[in-house]
């Protein structure tokens, strides 16, 4: 089966070329692995474009193997050019891809979601080299299908433009105060190329509160949205979906609003999503991370004294996340102090379901605003965003050496 490599210069602290020569190309000679071509990309889409020439020379019978370079959003441009990009000589037969992850990016979310990290090995050669030991071992059972997460973008309803535009994550689709800080990031990409920067742009946006309606989808098999009960530690059927009403309808504002397929985590040690791994799902679902400002017992208007006060506990929330996920178990007492203690209502609301709906108020700019894997989108006024996890089929799709 054809195996190439391609990897992207510019991406993370900008090695990957170094790495691939010292340490990716001399393992794969030394254990007989034959790589056709290896290839660094050029410019934005340009890793999409090389699969799709490596794809059009592959045999409809046999997989193509990617030894791939990158970081979260590279993956995330290959998988959209190819997805809506029609490969000659194959008949409508859509391809197989193995795809072996060599982190490259800042943050690798996918990578270290694959292969936990101990604090001291996430940077190390070694575990780099996982994903490509993985396939080395040559084991079917090491490859694990990548769930899709499917976002739609439509325009308002009197809108007459083409079709609503499609956009597939292998990681993450967010709104809210997580949208805000990839987007400020990215400015600060130059001077802080490490994680570092998400944590000032988080500061520049700590007191914004989003504006927006979303509407929940059911998991397909159970025919309802699923809620995490911390005190049974276990998921549940959400209180307001049943049979023969399965969808929820979530009001704003909201501060925080990230929804996750394949990791559980967005850092290596930012576990936003730990039921992820720790509660694996069944079929392809988003795992759902809602944060609401007036869950706070001690909230009652959104004024700026409130925004204030509520930032800090946004931050000892998402401080939870860096403590192995436990922000899912916190909850307030009456003074509106976090605790794991009592039965107050629960800080975060962590969902299971199979998609969700989100609907932005015209007057609030930053509610518009949708990441995709680190990719920033804007929704249009009067319009909405439709995401839904979606199953890969047999023999199709993509695979990663895990």
């Amino acid at each position: 089966m054809p195996v190439v490599g391609i990897y992207n210069p510019v991406c993370g602290d900008q090695t990957a070329k170094s790495f691939f020569e010292e340490h990716v190309l001399p393992l794969c000679k030394e254990t007989q692995v034959s790589v056709s071509g290896v290839l660094g990309t050029e410019r934005i889409n340009h890793v999409g474009e090389l699969v799709l020439e490596f794809l059009e020379k592959t045999p409809i019978d046999e997989v193509l193997t990617v030894i791939l370079g990158c970081g979260d959003g590279t993956l995330h441009e290959m998988i959209n050019y190819l997805s809506s990009t029609e490969i000659r000589g194959r008949a409508g037969v859509p391809p197989e891809i193995h795809l072996v992850i060599i982190p490259c990016g800042t943050a690798n979310a996918l990578y270290s979601s694959l292969f936990p990290p101990a604090p001291e090995s996430s940077s190390s050669t070694e575990y780099r080299l996982r994903s490509l030991r993985s396939y080395i071992v040559g084991q079917e059972s090491h490859l694990v299908p990548l769930t899709l997460a499917i976002t739609t973008l439509s325009s308002p309803p009197n809108a007459k433009l083409a079709r609503p535009k499609a956009v597939a994550s292998t990681v993450v689709v967010s709104t809210s105060l997580h949208a805000s800080i990839l987007y400020d990031s990215e400015r600060l990409r130059a001077e802080m190329p490490g994680i570092e920067r998400f944590k000032v742009a988080a500061q520049q946006n700590s007191t914004k509160w989003y504006n927006s309606s979303a509407k929940i989808l059911p998991v397909a098999s159970l025919g309802v949205v699923q809620l995490y009960d911390p005190d049974s530690k276990e998921f549940v059927s959400h209180p307001d979906s049943d049979e023969d009403d399965p969808f929820v309808d979530v009001y704003g504002p909201f501060a925080y609003f990230v929804a996750t397929v394949n990791v559980d985590r967005l850092e290596p040690a930012f576990r936003i999503t730990p039921l992820a791994k720790d509660i694996i799902p069944s079929e392809a679902t988003c795992d759902l991370v809602v944060v609401r400002p007036f869950s706070d017992p001690t909230v009652s208007m959104d004024t700026p004294e409130s925004r204030a006060a509520f930032a800090a506990k946004l931050w000892d929330i998402l401080k939870g996340a860096y403590e192995n996920g436990d922000h899912i178990n916190l909850r307030y007492d009456e003074e509106g102090n976090l605790t794991t203690a009592g039965d107050g209502p629960f800080a975060v609301e962590y969902i299971r379901c199979g998609g969700w709906e989100w609907i932005p108020d015209d007057i609030d700019d930053d509610a518009h605003r949708i990441c995709f894997d680190g990719a920033i989108y804007t929704i249009e006024k009067g319009g909405r965003a439709v995401c839904v996890a979606a199953t890969p089929q047999v023999h199709a799709g993509f695979m990663v050496h895990a």
